[in-house]
């Protein structure tokens, strides 16, 4: 099977559309294991994403020193692009205090995911695999956050400590507090060496990361003395909200004491450790379609073959369904290439499998223990694929090419999503077709329709027919119309000649769905 997959990569040359939006990642490590008993490792954790089969560094994180469960302040930011698979490798090393050289140290184990997995999930948790893929006890834990779709704030801040601190080397650590009540880092400051009035370097981050949207969520702030051999001394501790933050948009400076409870108790004339001072707060807003999927939108992908006469006998090597023993046809090259991009954001990556315009024979309703026929199935990419081959020879292709039952069907539980209140579905038909389709002003109509609901239509047209038909479904060249007139609210339907499909970029219109529902995705914005 893995030759389709590879077949499929290649045929596809998604690579060259613009940049929808931004993502970034956070990393958290627990229960490292170090190959020296006597110390903690100082782990470091880098980012490769797949390019032409080649692992490339993307970036890495700053080492943190004698630590068995780290969480790194650095953030991966990358670029996002929906319609591919962007496949991404975490590798964990321990790095010595002597040099920052990764092929001097200690391996750990790495993690291999799609990015596409990492949004969709919104917190992805994986063991880490050793050298021969040996399943070690350590886990990595990458969580995401859009930043160009959300408020991108800006903040400065500086520290003046209390007269019994001598000498210091701050830092300053945010937390977030989670709806479970577990604390998410969202800055780590630099150390400022030997300063009690540090003055720390303006840094920024999305309102998402930072509270979530909710201005009224608490954050926790530490701020400690930096100690190399990873020990670093508690000074203190203050609550802030992102409320209380912008009070510095205009200008003003607003102040929080750091206060360390131990010194409370013990020391009569106790303040504070000290003053956190924010001088600076700037907010730069920012969209991206992306926060809908991290917002709550699910994907549900629903494929759709054509078994029409027009294909050829399969048994014949002509034909567009003829089963070759070792090269995928046609057919499964454009459902194993979408299929794969799309399963990434489908909550239980089981798809609902339709076939149209065969001859159903009267035993047609369990085959090999997959049932494909109208009243389709749910199957995974791979599942639909076996079943695929497993029920065409059993097939008379027949006709006509009627799509508009099919587009209708996703239609219906789309139009059911819409009275829900839970987060939000948004439906994808892959319809696969060799030619022009016999009921175009139902098909019409029926995308006309559906245009009012969180749904979109990919026809691929495989083979080498005329589709000239279809180049007006997609709507590009005006706004497509009913046969009454009316016209679609919203572009929905991507039509591309698979032979052409390497040069384009699939786009999803579900922005544009929401903004005509003004549709509000919670947690989406702020």
């Amino acid at each position: 099977m893995s030759n389709i997959y590879e077949s499929a990569a290649n045929t596809l040359g998604l690579f060259n559309s613009p940049c929808l939006a931004k993502v970034e990642l956070r990393v958290t490590c627990k229960g490292i294991s170090d190959r020296d008993a006597l110390s903690k490792p100082d782990p470091c954790v880098l980012i490769k994403m797949q390019s032409h089969g080649q692992w490339l560094e993307v970036d890495r994180t700053e080492v943190i020193r004698s630590s068995i469960s780290p969480t790194f302040s650095k953030v991966f930011t990358l670029d996002f692009y929906f319609e591919e698979v962007q496949r991404l490798r975490y590798e964990l090393y321990d790095i010595s205090s002597n040099h920052n050289g990764v092929k001097e140290a200690d391996f750990l184990g790495a993690m291999e995911c799609t990015l596409g997995q990492i949004v969709s999930q919104r917190k992805l948790t994986k063991p880490l695999l050793k050298q021969g893929s040996t399943v070690s006890k350590s886990f990595i834990m990458v969580r995401p956050l859009s930043v160009t779709s959300l408020s991108l704030c800006h903040f400065s801040l500086s520290l003046s400590l209390s007269d019994f601190f001598s000498k210091s080397d701050p830092f300053l650590e945010i937390f977030r507090m989670n709806d479970d009540d577990t604390l998410q880092l969202v800055h780590r400051t630099e150390t400022v060496m030997n300063n009690l009035n540090p003055v720390w370097k303006t840094f920024k981050t999305s309102l998402n990361s930072l509270c979530s949207g909710d201005h009224d969520r608490p954050l926790k702030c530490t701020v400690w003395d930096w100690d190399s051999n990873g020990k670093h001394d508690y000074i203190g501790e203050y609550q802030a909200t992102f409320k209380e933050m912008r009070g510095a948009m205009d200008g003003r400076q607003v102040q929080w004491e750091c206060i360390n409870p131990k010194y409370q108790i013990k020391k009569k004339n106790y303040k504070n450790s000290g003053i956190v001072i924010l001088n600076q707060c700037k907010i730069i807003k920012m969209h991206s379609f992306l926060d809908y999927i991290m917002g709550g939108c699910q994907i549900q992908f629903t494929v759709a073959i054509d078994f029409t006469a027009s294909n050829g006998d399969p048994h014949n090597s002509c034909s567009l369904h003829y089963i070759h023993p070792y090269q995928p046809n046609e057919y499964l090259k454009a459902l194993v290439a979408v299929g794969e991009i799309c399963q990434d954001y489908d909550s239980d990556k089981m798809f609902p499998a339709f076939g149209f315009g065969a001859q159903i024979p009267p035993d047609f309703k369990v085959i090999s223990n997959h049932i494909f026929h109208r009243v389709g199935l749910w199957l995974s990419i791979q599942g639909v694929v076996e079943a695929y081959q497993t029920c065409l020879p059993k097939l008379q292709l027949y006709g006509p090419t009627n799509i508009a039952p099919i587009i209708q069907k996703v239609a219906s539980s789309a139009s059911q999503e819409m009275h829900t209140k839970e987060a939000m579905q948004y439906f994808i038909l892959l319809i696969l077709t060799d030619g022009v389709i016999t009921d175009m002003a139902d098909t019409r109509e029926a995308i006309v329709q559906a245009s009012h609901l969180p749904m979109s239509i990919i026809i691929v047209g495989v083979g080498s027919a005329d589709f000239s038909d279809m180049q007006m479904l997609d709507g590009d060249d005006g706004i497509l119309r009913s046969p009454k007139g009316e016209p679609c609210l919203r572009d929905i339907v991507q039509f591309v000649p698979f032979r052409n499909f390497k040069h384009v970029s699939l786009y999803w219109n579900w922005e544009g769905y929401l903004r005509s529902q003004q549709k509000r995705v919670p947690g989406a914005w702020e």
